[in-house]
């Protein structure tokens, strides 16, 4: 019995210590990693010069001395940005202990993790009630993750260094509390599937993967189990929890991403998640191989990364899908790590170095390493972006984005967006679309209303316009019935549906096509719209013919707006402009757009010309005498002035089904230096719709040098094989295939 007792004593000291027993680092920065950055130290100039950055901030802060204050404003504010200071010096501290080897640099993030653990115990949730999930660092569960994603890095990179009574009191007092705190004590953060919850399942998984705590680990991989809670809302309107969802990382990773690699909340927030998926799927990788996170979902992870840099323009901006603050691009730290980390565990893909080159730093660790070693070799290749649809939906069958690019030198760009509502940041603009010249936005979508970590407005959080315009139909350059938003504004509503593809055809670099169908926006009403972006030499530029087909079982109104940039240089239209302004309606985001001007046409088309960038543009689309044209501005029932005072010209028509036909012209130029205009006039000299249904959409384009265009869409069969015989103003048309376009 005696000799039991000792065997089973033994079992138990073994298992008590056996997260002393494993190597660290081992998180992001290994034993082997370290050892090959020392050897390729002063030979790696991208890599030298990224450590010369990070050990320069990090000397400032040292010098500055250790802060960490109790916590009290929102995103902005002092407090906020002291904490978020603080965990992004200590993991940079601590790779810089690992790398050069000088104690200071653990030593500082040692004082600053006791500093942290001598206050959190104490601290009750933050003071500002504004989140669904208050944090006790920051103003939201989601800024405390961030934390501890970060500083579970630091922590593994000073592990050995600390003594193991430093040890049992920072994970005691630190980082238990802080685990437990943002999965068991805030389910409604922890277990969901949303950005926020994948920062939180990270955080949870990195520092458990530093304490050797599997119970954790399982935690983080498959969220809280048998959990039960009553549906509700997060501060964004979305669902905090549906009853039998998964949950955790795996459950965040198999059902936000399609099969492309496509994040259903659109690119801005992409872009933000990609950070944790890769960072833990490396730490996986690294002290749990077996899990295999870059085999996952058919390496959906490695797809992820390619589909986000294909969601940028010419000079690597995220288009604005859904919630979206423009101007974000991968030069974003989170993207300098997805690229390398895609380009280690992925196939060596040389195109990859070219984007690290653009960035101009590394991550410091093995991947950054093997980047800048490959770069250094000049093995680079461009990154080419090339037309594209991305799937949306767990199983690629819920719509998708359609990005058709111009052959010619990437000067054009068009955003088609076909796809599902994309969780609580999703907007109500199906079928809608964005264009690009040169990197510029031709015409544009709006993005948020919010102004990230300026505490003055609104805490940094997002105003109450993101609700009342920004999400809203009017708000984008789609179709609105009756001055109602999609799915009548309704999330609930709209998360049950999404487009459906119709046609996405490239093949011919020359017309190109992406075309969707949408039946479920307005009950008893089928849209369809298709866009072709064509090169043909009877234009200077490429050109967008826009077909947007409406076909409802009753008389409505719809209008289909276009957001421009630039000042007014013509019209082939009269308008009167009116002397004082007023709302152009009351609710869906039409009390937020002032009713500058409006006119008619008499000749069956109308035109716009308007002058960006020393760059001439012009829109020629249908529109009989019966229609409305109108001239708008954002801004009304904005008081603190949180919208951005954007134009944009509207389509009206009072009908039942119509063709709303549109050619977008790039033409001509302007110096201000010779004061010349070149080609300042459209070469459109008239558009002519020769037939509107269900089943066909047929334009003419009438040139000013006397040629004539016609195109025609198959709006019910889209096979490449189908014969299509079609009589329009007793003359036939025979083809082939989805689409007609020749010359007449």
């Amino acid at each position: 019995m005696l000799y039991l007792k000792r065997i089973v004593l033994i079992c138990c000291v073994l298992v008590v210590h056996s997260g002393f027993s494993q190597e660290h680092p081992n998180l992001i920065l290994t034993k082997q990693g370290v050892k090959d950055i020392k050897s390729q130290l002063g030979n790696v100039p991208l890599f030298d010069a990224t450590l010369a950055q990070v050990k320069a901030k990090v000397d400032a802060q040292i010098k500055i001395g250790i802060e960490v204050p109790v916590p009290k404003d929102m995103a902005g504010g002092y407090t906020h940005e002291r904490h978020k200071l603080n965990y992004i010096t200590m993991q940079e501290a601590g790779v810089l202990y690992q790398i050069l080897g000088d104690e200071i640099y653990a030593i500082y993030v040692r004082d600053m993790l006791m500093k942290y653990a001598e206050l959190y115990p104490g601290l009750p949730r933050h003071p500002q009630e504004r989140s669904y999930a208050r944090g006790k660092l920051f103003w939201q569960c989601l800024n405390d993750s961030n934390w501890l994603v970060y500083t579970a890095q630091a922590y593994d990179c000073i592990y050995e260094y600390l003594s193991k009574k430093e040890v049992k009191h920072l994970e005691k007092k630190l980082f238990k509390p802080m685990a437990d705190f943002l999965s068991v004590d805030t389910p409604q953060f922890f277990n969901r599937i949303h950005n926020h919850s994948t920062w939180g399942n990270v955080a949870v998984g990195m520092i458990a993967l530093v304490m050797n705590d599997d119970a954790l680990i399982d935690r983080a991989l498959y969220g809280i189990k048998d959990l039960k809670l009553d549906a509700g809302k997060d501060n964004d309107g979305g669902d905090i929890f549906v009853e039998g969802q998964k949950a955790g990382f795996l459950a965040n990773l198999e059902e936000p991403f399609s099969p492309d690699g496509y994040y259903t909340e659109g690119a801005y927030y992409q872009r933000y998640a990609m950070y944790p998926f890769m960072i833990f799927a490396e730490a996986l990788h690294n002290v749990k191989p077996e899990t295999k996170p870059f085999q996952y979902k058919e390496g959906v992870l490695l797809k992820g990364v390619d589909a986000l840099l294909n969601l940028t323009d010419k000079d690597g901006e995220f288009f604005a899908l859904n919630d979206s603050q423009k101007g974000m691009s991968y030069f974003t730290e989170s993207l300098v790590s997805s690229v390398d980390i895609a380009y280690y565990y992925g196939t060596k893909d040389a195109s990859l170095l070219s984007i690290a080159k653009e960035q101009g730093r590394v991550q410091l660790d093995q991947t950054g390493l093997a980047v800048a070693v490959a770069v250094r070799d000049g093995k680079e290749k461009p990154f080419v972006k090339k037309s594209r649809l991305l799937r949306d939906g767990a199983k690629g069958d819920e719509g998708a984005i359609g990005i058709l690019r111009s052959t010619k030198h990437d000067a054009f760009t068009l955003v088609m967006k076909n796809a599902a509502q994309g969780l609580s940041h999703g907007h109500y603009d199906k079928l809608s679309f964005s264009l690009f010249h040169e990197g510029n936005e031709l015409l544009q979508d709006y993005g948020l209303a919010r102004f990230v970590n300026i505490e003055q407005k609104n805490g940094g959080g997002y105003l109450k316009e993101n609700k009342t315009w920004a999400k809203q139909s009017i708000a984008h350059n789609t179709i609105i019935q009756d001055e109602t938003s999609q799915f009548n504004g309704d999330y609930e509503i709209g998360s049950k549906h999404h487009s459906d593809m119709y046609v996405f055809d490239v093949e011919n670099l020359d017309v190109q096509i992406v075309s969707a169908k949408e039946k479920n926006a307005y009950p008893g009403t089928l849209l369809q719209r298709t866009m072709v972006m064509l090169n043909h030499e009877d234009f200077e530029q490429p050109v967008v013919l826009d077909l947007m087909q409406v076909n409802a079982d009753a008389k409505h109104q719809f209008d289909l707006p276009f957001y421009y940039f630039g000042q007014i240089i013509s019209t082939s239209f009269d308008y009167t402009k009116g002397e004082t302004l007023s709302p152009l309606g009351k609710a869906h985001g039409y009390q937020h757009l002032w009713k500058e001007g409006e006119g008619a046409s008499t000749t069956g088309d109308a035109a716009l010309t308007w002058r960006n960038n020393n760059t001439f543009y012009t829109i020629t689309t249908s529109a009989s005498k019966e229609d409305d044209l109108i001239f708008g501005r954002i801004g009304a029932h904005d008081p603190e002035y949180n919208l951005r005072p954007d134009p944009v010209f509207i389509v009206r028509k009072n009908t039942d089904h119509a063709l709303f036909a549109s050619v977008i012209e790039t033409h001509g130029s302007y110096s201000t230096v010779s004061e010349l205009a070149k080609n300042a006039f459209s070469s459109v000299k008239s558009l002519k719709v020769l037939q509107s249904s269900v089943d066909y959409s047929a334009v003419e384009i009438n040139m000013e040098n006397g040629d004539s265009l016609v195109f025609i869409m198959a709006n019910s069969n889209a096979s490449k094989t189908e014969k299509h015989n079609l009589i329009i103003n007793d003359k036939t048309y025979n083809w082939t295939g989805v689409y007609y376009f020749n010359k007449q």
